[in-house]
């Protein structure tokens, strides 16, 4: 069974969005490639307990097992080693993809405090889309009482938009509610 967000890219919106930009193939259409959401956790310099927990709270935000990533540089400002671990992070592709945006798009940005849409601003020139988020608490997934420090994300939204104005249209097709400018 296709994700639910899938089977709307394939049946709706790549039809419509071929007719509108005129695309001869439907190849061409742009799609979401892939979604990368790391968090970083600082404190594991001190206490290696709480890259566990973050860890565990990102794989019951995604449904995937994250993976470790370490330090680069040695920073000595902030007693950091290269080769540390510092934090997590996962690459979400095909149905577990869909799901996810499915899930953010439609359940967890609206829990986020005072929101009224994300930035249009967010675009790296290559159609793709970064966002920061400041409290995993918005995703239904996390216990509120369960969490020890409330920790932020970046999620990165790869698509194979050759401009950053078509990555938007795809965006908006697929319902992210961006701010009106």
């Amino acid at each position: 069974m296709r994700a639910r967000l899938k089977r709307r890219y394939f049946d709706e919106i790549r039809p419509a969005f071929r007719k509108e930009a005129g695309y001869r193939n439907i190849n061409e259409v742009p799609k979401i490639e892939k979604v990368i959401i790391n968090m970083g956790v600082g404190d594991a310099i001190g206490d290696p307990k709480k890259l566990e927990v973050a860890v565990a709270e990102l794989s019951a935000i995604t449904g995937q097992k994250p993976a470790i990533r370490k330090a680069r540089k040695s920073i000595s400002n902030f007693k950091l080693r290269a080769g540390m671990p510092i934090g997590c992070s996962v690459t979400l592709r095909g149905d577990i993809m869909y799901e996810f945006l499915d899930r953010f798009i439609n359940v967890a940005l609206p829990r986020i405090r005072d929101f009224r849409g994300v930035a249009t601003k967010s675009f790296d020139g290559r159609g793709n889309y970064t966002m920061g988020i400041v409290e995993q608490i918005i995703f239904p997934e996390i216990d509120y009482d369960k969490i020890d420090k409330i920790r932020g994300m970046n999620i990165t939204l790869v698509t194979t938009a050759k401009t950053d104005q078509e990555a938007l249209e795809l965006l908006k097709h697929f319902g992210m509610p961006f701010k009106r400018n």
